[in-house]
């Protein structure tokens, strides 16, 4: 490899040596922030790696006892030379080679950074969510630039760069047709579904998690890829079944494994949902690891993000909850009549909720006179026609009851009647004995509930002591 040591010395190149467990992407990143041109060499890396390689021996022949060169299969730690560049069309990447028999050669690309740089070059305005995009002026077009990055892009590219460099093999070996064949050594296919809500959107991710960890299972794994497992006998599926939950900081992905195919789903940078599949080898679906086959390759890949999510199951639409949540919460306008809110603490709101329940069960509903006869018992004390009007109003305008048609009597929705059931039972049966049960000053110091919110408050005292904490 001294032609890319002359090379890097021609173009005054930097040959950085990485050290060991130093990530090679954030030494790149650091050249690609200072790199000004639209294309070109950034620098030459280079690493001493453990790798498959081919040795010879020499064996006799037991017949005739002569001897003879024998090829076999062998590891060895050999260096590593990468070239980070940059391309016009692919944007960021490298190669890398090896420099001992056979001379392997890698070509590492992101389809995303591809998908960028022609979104750049048609003057299609876009916004970026890492190395991925997040919003788009004009997402057909997108759609239509991922579906054509194909095999042909990604070979050419290769022979480029391969003229521009130098060549691993001399000329009288490419001459004799000793060439590079591009094969799929690892191929990522992701879906990205950006939420318009990041913060409902990662409690719904969470939901997913909780409730999807049979996933993994060989029953539901066979789902997704559509592939049939064996568990025993000379056909039996190899690898292991089994969903793994892998936390880094606070951010939780849910990971998937299917022989040497792994999928992949978390809540990227906190705005969109990320479903990806890594294929580290082809043969897993029968198909062949040559670069024409990316087409099928592609068709797995995407299909089994699909399935990933068609087989999910959650109990409940954390999105639908919230939302309905905040719409009794927060003031609410129908045609350009404004409602106040209906707070859930509010001892107003929960009787008038109370009243609902009861109401529900009248064939002819309720009018003001009813409600106001109701309300003053559970609330001790008078109130007013006025007072009532504007209850009903509220209720209304929420959705909660509806007007029968030339009367005015009211009629309860169902919308009404579980929002007063869920309100009224959380509040009467889980917020006030809880907090009677919890409260320092309460009588009841036998409650297991106290008992452990006691020893939480004895465990921080411990744990803020132990820090040298002010308390």
């Amino acid at each position: 490899m001294e032609a890319l040591e002359d090379y890097a010395r021609t173009e005054k190149l930097e040959v950085v040596t990485f050290e060991k467990k130093q990530r090679k992407d954030d030494v790149a990143a650091e050249y690609r922030e200072r790199f000004r041109g639209e294309e070109g060499v950034l620098f030459i890396g280079k690493a001493q790696e453990k790798v498959s390689v081919f040795r010879t021996q020499r064996r006799n022949n037991p017949k005739t006892g002569a001897s003879y060169a024998w090829l076999y299969r062998s590891t060895a730690m050999v260096n590593q030379y990468y070239i980070y560049a940059i391309d016009r069309d692919f944007g960021p990447f490298f190669l890398k080679f090896c420099s001992y028999f056979p001379y392997n050669a890698k070509l590492c690309i992101n389809g995303h950074e591809y998908a960028k740089r022609q979104l750049e070059r048609r003057g299609i305005a876009y916004e970026a969510l890492d190395n991925g995009v997040l919003t788009c002026e004009q997402p057909a077009i997108l759609q239509k630039i991922c579906d054509e990055l194909s095999a042909q892009r990604i070979d050419a590219l290769f022979r480029k760069w391969l003229r521009r460099v130098p060549h691993p093999f001399k000329a009288k070996d490419r001459a004799a047709g000793i060439r590079y064949q591009l094969s799929i050594l690892q191929a990522e296919f992701s879906l990205t579904q950006v939420l318009d809500r990041p913060v409902t959107g990662r409690i719904f991710f969470e939901e997913v998690i909780r409730e999807n960890l049979d996933i993994g299972r060989p029953d539901q794994v066979q789902l997704i890829f559509q592939r049939r497992i064996m568990r025993k006998g000379p056909k039996a599926t190899p690898g292991r079944f089994r969903t793994r939950v892998i936390t880094e900081g606070v951010y939780p992905s849910l990971h998937v494994d299917y022989k040497s195919t792994r999928i992949k789903q978390y809540h990227k940078e906190g705005r969109a949902l990320r479903t990806e599949t890594t294929i580290n080898n082809c043969r897993d679906f029968d198909i062949g690891k040559r670069l024409h086959n990316l087409p099928a390759l592609r068709e797995v890949g995407f299909r089994a993000n699909r399935r990933l999510l068609d087989v999910q199951r959650i109990s409940h639409d954390c999105f639908i909850g919230e939302d309905g949540f905040h719409s009794i919460q927060r003031p609410h306008v129908v045609a350009q009549q404004r409602a106040s809110a209906l707070r859930f603490e509010d001892e107003r709101v929960q009787t008038l909720l109370h009243a609902l329940v009861l109401f529900r069960l009248l064939p002819n509903g309720f009018s003001n006179r009813d409600l106001r006869q109701r309300l003053e018992p559970l609330r001790g004390r008078h109130t007013t026609p006025g007072s009532v009007t504007y209850d009903l109003r509220r209720l209304r305008l929420h959705g909660l009851i509806e007007r029968l048609p030339g009367t005015h009597r009211y009629h309860v929705t169902k919308r009404g009647l579980r929002f007063a059931l869920f309100f009224t039972r959380a509040y009467d049966r889980l917020f006030r004995p809880a907090l009677a049960t919890v409260l320092p000053d309460q009588a009841h110091t036998d409650s297991a509930l106290r008992a452990s919110f006691h020893k939480l408050e004895v465990e921080i005292t411990s744990w803020v002591e132990q820090a040298k904490l002010a308390s």
